[in-house]
């Protein structure tokens, strides 16, 4: 699977609870990147509370803000996933 490879396979697919995800084929809730980008885009498109957002989309307020900051320093490449560990 192409997510696995790239690292961006969502370890809780399972904890996404936005309509879309369920409604429509083209969201892939195991796609970590689509997830996250859909995430900050309900607060800053559609004007909903990060409480809310974090909640449906499965993560904490920290995780929000922490992919916010990624997306707004570097675009959709922060949000890609990066290695752990030492550099």
């Amino acid at each position: 699977m192409a997510l696995r490879t790239a690292g961006a396979l969502h370890p809780h697919p399972e904890a996404v609870q936005d309509a879309a995800f369920s409604a429509h084929e083209f969201f892939d809730a195991r796609d970590r990147v689509q997830v996250k980008y859909e995430m900050l885009r309900r607060h800053r498109v559609d004007g909903r509370p990060v409480t809310e957002v974090a909640a449906v989309f499965g993560v904490s307020r920290q995780a929000f803000y922490g992919a916010e900051t990624a997306f707004t320093g570097a675009g959709l490449h922060g949000l890609l996933p990066r290695r752990r560990g030492p550099k």
